[in-house]
């Protein structure tokens, strides 16, 4: 799943896991720094509940007085509470979160109702674009017919049933065991009986197997770079010719507000966001023995994603 920092630019993945913004009359900030303030981002974490943004304000002209208010974050402390509620780290906190609200919000986002704002409208084009971009990236080599692929964090199988009904021989699997059925009961609608993806429940980190392509979209969001390069070992190690990645691209102005959100976590709590310099992305494949091969970035008003195919490095 992706960080949306949403109006902040062109570019925008993932304002799901962003704490709600307060408005610029919360913030416990002099009026001399209030009012050097404009209003240019919106972002929100609690899709299901809000029907509009909320905005959060940003200072063209002070950045050092944005920065001292981030310093007076306490992320972790937060992230911890969310940690203890279900017994674990970040992985039972995905876990659980994609199995209760989190299955509900992101099943409506992933689907086809209208029972949707125009936040989660947006990141469901967004997602969309990712897949579709993803798509083209793996027919660029040419038919799919018998291609072995791993789908690892499959969602409701957005990838999955496109993968299959270009002939693909897939196997998928996610963290929830709610977003497995959901998408296994997709499957069984669209396609024939015979050409069904073979859908497990299982983390990044237990996957086995070879496949021809492995690939991970919007799931790396949910690990800190210290976790995400043993996930990018352990997907590469599975491939045997590609592997294509998607996640939250971090730079400096997305973190600053990423950070500013986190003092305003709202009344529910989602999962916690990690962004990632494309760079130490980068630096992950190459120790293990992969290179980039292609970029791309999909991006709309609420969502950004940055999507990479990897190969060996011995690959001329």
């Amino acid at each position: 799943m992706p960080f949306a920092p949403s109006l902040l630019s062109s570019s925008s993945s993932v304002s799901q896991f962003l704490p709600r913004f307060p408005d610029s009359s919360r913030l416990n900030v002099s009026s001399r720094i209030r009012a050097s303030f404009v209003v240019v981002a919106a972002s929100v974490s609690d899709l299901a509940s809000v029907d509009s943004t909320t905005l959060a304000v940003f200072g063209g002209g002070s950045v050092a007085a944005l920065a001292a208010v981030v310093s007076l974050t306490d992320p972790e402390r937060r992230r911890r509470l969310q940690a203890e509620e279900v017994g674990g780290g970040d992985k039972e906190v995905v876990r659980e979160y994609f199995n209760s609200t989190g299955f509900e919000r992101w099943r409506k986002i992933y689907g086809e109702t209208e029972e949707v704002n125009r936040v989660q409208k947006d990141i469901r084009l967004g997602h969309a674009k990712t897949v579709e971009n993803a798509m083209l990236m793996l027919k660029d080599e040419g038919s799919l017919v018998g291609v072995t692929v791993c789908d690892a964090g499959c969602g409701t199988g957005s990838l999955s049933i496109p993968l299959a009904k270009e002939g693909a021989i897939v196997s998928a699997s996610d963290i929830s065991a709610a977003m497995v059925a959901e998408a296994e009961m997709k499957a069984k609608e669209q396609l024939p009986s015979g050409n069904l993806p073979r859908f497990e429940v299982n983390d990044l980190e237990s996957l086995s197997g070879k496949y021809d392509t492995v690939v991970c979209l919007d799931v790396l969001i949910h690990y800190p770079q210290n976790k995400a390069d043993g996930m990018i070992a352990h997907l590469a190690s599975l491939a045997e010719k590609r592997v294509i990645l998607s996640f939250a691209p971090k730079t400096f102005y997305y973190d600053i507000l990423k950070r500013i959100g986190e003092l305003f976590p709202g009344p529910s709590k989602a999962t916690r966001a990690y962004l990632h310099a494309e760079a130490d992305v980068e630096r992950a494949l190459r120790k293990v023995g992969w290179k980039i091969r292609k970029r791309g970035l999909t991006t709309t008003q609420f969502y950004f994603s940055r999507l990479i195919e990897a190969v060996p490095i011995s690959t001329t």
